[in-house]
């Protein structure tokens, strides 16, 4: 999850190809400083696999595009990105696609016991 990774990998796009810049250091758990961080790094997109509602926001905030629930070997990734290629299935975290995950049990309506009629009867 990017939330508590303690490094990103900085990998250039560009006509001639992927060069990898090295490491990152984000060090901090503190939302607002990961965001600054990647900022100031230059970074223009954050490809990762899992990430909260409250970070991916602060790193949008921050101008920086987040294409999230990927998986896959770095390299393979990095280049699909270039490409435009993350869409396809192969990249999406297991549970995911649409840009949505759905965990397991997950039926999308209220749930039992909500709503009228779904609760014990008491007699």
């Amino acid at each position: 999850m990017f939330d508590v990774a303690a490094r990103a990998l900085l990998v250039e796009v560009n006509a001639a190809g992927l060069t990898v810049l090295g490491d990152i250091e984000l060090g901090s758990e503190d939302v607002p400083q990961r965001a600054a961080l990647l900022a100031a790094a230059g970074v223009e997109a954050l490809v990762c696999g899992a990430i909260s509602r409250v970070v991916e926001a602060s790193v949008r905030a921050a101008g920086i595009e987040v294409i999230s629930q990927i998986c896959g070997d770095v390299e393979e990734v990095s280049k699909a990105y270039a490409d435009g290629r993350l869409g396809y299935r192969r990249y999406v975290m297991p549970g995911c696609y649409g840009g949505r995950c759905h965990r397991r049990g997950y039926r999308g309506g209220r749930g039992r016991g909500s709503g009228r009629g779904g609760g014990r009867n008491r007699a």
